[in-house]
């Protein structure tokens, strides 16, 4: 890993031999991956790297690129198909076999995605779960070992909790990775591989301090795997130190609410072994995106930039307002918030702290109450999963999106019964959106905790 720099400070590169390093690309049929960005690795404006990528013209000289709808591709001569087979050509020359390998319109969005992490290559996926499925499974073999935070995604924790374990002899040992002391107690010598956790958690919103877990990890010879899912633009963990960043892509980075994609961000022999013929995790599982799909994306895109600034500003004013009003916020962007300095140090400028908070209600019932008054009282938002829309959702992550998790392990993980994960919105002007919440709110002191009135 080449030295990053971030305000000043100096992110050393690992000194043992990661996983990455032990993986065998020398293999004659992993293909040669044209998915780089000139400004890969450099400390810059996510929005300028963007704007610095290739861009695909159409097939008739329009704007947009073209859609490769085929799942096949055709040869002029017969002996092409064995020599792309050999792995003489590929797709770094414009040769193509099948879209479950490679596709033109999927491999152009994953130009774009190693731009705005600043990695040297990226391959989309069909779901954020499958890409970091599939880079755990090309790091981790049997009877290998995962640290992770205990607070992340519940559909994460079941992979490595419950099916990891039953399918794949991987463990996995959670812990509080803002405790840098319990992560490295973690680490198993010889036996553990990967260091993985999100950027912000879901739904408790620790901050991760990217460059000292990256230190950490490299130190012990481990690659770290980042799930920037919360944080596209506001945070680059690749250029923090992270050897590799996943995506949901379904989240911000979609921004409709109406498509399933994800992405796996990192060094170009990373992804080269995940698409090899033999060994490659991308390559035999088949989690391909839709290339009528990545079309999509690749043009929304270009105004992702400007759509986090908002979710990052409106969230930073409904939370500095909510917690004077007395509620139990928790947002990074607010002092009060235990990482919130970290995140202030690491985050790409201008882009605020994130479009989440949460409110913490104390008990599942008066979360639903309020919830409810929010969506069918107030017309605030939204009873719905997911997040990075353009309306704001709502959502009890205790009973829904986290459920997967024990009570211990929610405990663990920071989220409470009565935890609200709030995803804000942008539609509307802010203060009319303000004002349907504190409608809301004023409905729920009211009926339900009369006495704060």
């Amino acid at each position: 890993m080449a030295d990053t720099t971030n305000q000043g400070m100096t992110y050393l590169p690992n000194k043992k031999r990661s996983v990455l390093e032990d993986l065998d690309l020398d293999g004659k049929d992993a293909k040669k991956l044209v998915l780089s960005s000139s400004l890969s690795g450099s400390l810059v404006d996510p929005a300028a790297s963007l704007a610095n990528a290739r861009h695909e013209f159409g097939e008739h000289g329009g704007v947009n690129m073209s859609i490769e709808a085929s799942a096949t591709f055709t040869v002029l001569e017969p002996d092409t198909t064995r020599r792309m087979f050999s792995g003489e050509l590929g797709p770094d020359q414009d040769y193509f076999i099948y879209s479950r390998h490679f596709n033109p319109t999927v491999m152009n969005l994953s130009r774009k995605l190693a731009a705005l992490e600043g990695t040297e290559a990226a391959y989309c996926t069909a779901s954020g779960l499958s890409a970091i499925s599939a880079v755990l499974l090309q790091l981790v073999s049997s009877g290998g070992h995962i640290v992770a935070a205990s607070a992340i995604y519940g559909g994460t924790h079941s992979l490595l909790t419950h099916f990891l374990p039953r399918v794949c002899n991987i463990t996995t040992t959670f812990v509080d990775i803002t405790n840098l002391e319990k992560v490295e107690e973690a680490i198993i010598e010889g036996k553990t591989n990967v260091l993985f956790f999100e950027t912000i958690s879901n739904p408790s919103l620790r901050v991760a301090n990217i460059p000292e877990l990256s230190r950490l990890g490299h130190s012990k010879g481990l690659t770290v795997v980042v799930d920037n899912t919360f944080a596209p633009m506001v945070v680059s963990p690749a250029r923090l130190g992270a050897d590799v960043v996943v995506h949901s892509v379904s989240k911000f980075i979609s921004g409709g609410a109406d498509i399933i994609a994800g992405a796996v961000c990192g060094p170009a022999r990373l992804l080269n072994s995940m698409m090899d013929l033999q060994n490659g995790a991308i390559m035999i599982l088949g989690p391909t995106m839709n290339p009528k799909v990545a079309f999509e994306l690749s043009e929304r895109i270009p105004h992702l930039s400007l759509r986090m600034k908002e979710h990052s500003n409106r969230a930073l004013v409904y939370a500095t307002r909510l917690e004077k009003l007395g509620l139990k916020v928790i947002y990074p962007g607010l002092e009060s918030h235990p990482q919130h300095e970290i995140l202030k140090n690491i985050a790409n400028k201008d882009y605020g702290f994130g479009g989440l908070l949460s409110i913490d209600m104390e008990t599942e019932e008066k979360a639903n109450k309020f919830m409810s008054y929010l969506q069918n009282y107030a017309q605030f938002g939204f009873l719905a999963v997911s997040l990075g829309y353009y309306e704001t959702l709502l959502s009890c992550s205790g009973s829904s999106t986290s459920s997967e998790l024990n009570e211990q392990e929610k405990k663990s993980a920071g989220i409470s019964p009565g935890l609200i994960r709030v995803s804000v919105g942008y539609v509307g002007t802010l203060e009319q959106k303000w004002n349907q919440l504190q409608k809301a709110l004023d409905k729920f002191y009211e009926n339900v905790l009369p006495n704060n009135n």
